[in-house]
């Protein structure tokens, strides 16, 4: 079994899930007593958004290096940093480790496609929904087409992340809310949606969705046990 190496706390309600998730499949695929390997930093978040809402990505770049370059030399045989908004700087980080970064959006763009998918919705932080990092990358290399809200409901989405979820507030207004959203992106023509930021599982499931949803943090984690068990 390969280990896996978490770059987590970001934030540490939904790295819970991804430590859960990898074991429960690692106890699925090899049965009891089995666990996974994992190896884990866990940042304090608070500086993380600190230096996002001042568009410090170049110190934050540095900083994902210098904590993959740790845990590679700690024994990681993969990196998987455990939320969509910081793989903004993924590229840089992976040309900077011998061992393969793990991308959240290339695990979400190729379930998405083995559904047999062509269009989806992104829900998450403005700076995944607004940046070219993530919606060109499973444009371009997936051949998915990828919409995305308006700007009053990215707005929404974004301080919902961050004034409430990240902290494990969940409240029936924003989820409702989240719903209607995820209607208006039916309308425009999306097939399913991508639950971009790895806390919005934590308040919409697949029952509260009009279309099929893909939770990057159950399809990151899964995707690691995977290859941690070739």
């Amino acid at each position: 079994m390969k280990t896996i190496a978490l770059i987590g706390g970001m934030s540490w309600e939904s790295t819970v899930d991804y430590y859960k998730i990898i074991n429960q499949e690692v106890k699925a695929r090899l049965g009891e007593p089995h666990s996974a390997e994992i190896i884990m930093h866990s940042v304090d978040f608070a500086e993380i958004e600190k230096l996002q809402s001042a568009g410090k990505w170049d110190i934050l770049t540095k900083k994902m290096i210098d904590i993959a370059h740790e845990l590679e030399t700690a024994g990681g045989d993969m990196i998987l940093i455990c939320a969509n908004t910081m793989h903004q700087m993924a590229p840089a980080v992976q040309k900077q480790i011998n061992i393969p970064l793990l991308h959240i959006a290339d695990s979400a763009a190729e379930k998405i496609k083995d559904d047999g998918y062509k269009k989806v919705g992104l829900l998450g932080t403005k700076y995944t929904m607004e940046g070219d990092f993530y919606k060109n990358r499973i444009e371009n290399k997936y051949d998915i087409e990828v919409v995305i809200p308006d700007s009053d409901a990215r707005e929404y989405v974004h301080q919902v992340i961050y004034q409430e979820l990240i902290a494990g507030i969940l409240k029936d207004e924003s989820r409702e809310n989240f719903k209607e959203i995820i209607g208006d992106l039916k309308d425009k023509g999306a097939e399913g949606i991508i639950l971009g930021c790895t806390e919005i599982p934590l308040l919409i499931k697949d029952s509260d969705s009009s279309l099929p949803v893909f939770n990057t943090t159950e399809i990151h984690a899964k995707k690691a046990v995977e290859l941690a068990l070739k």
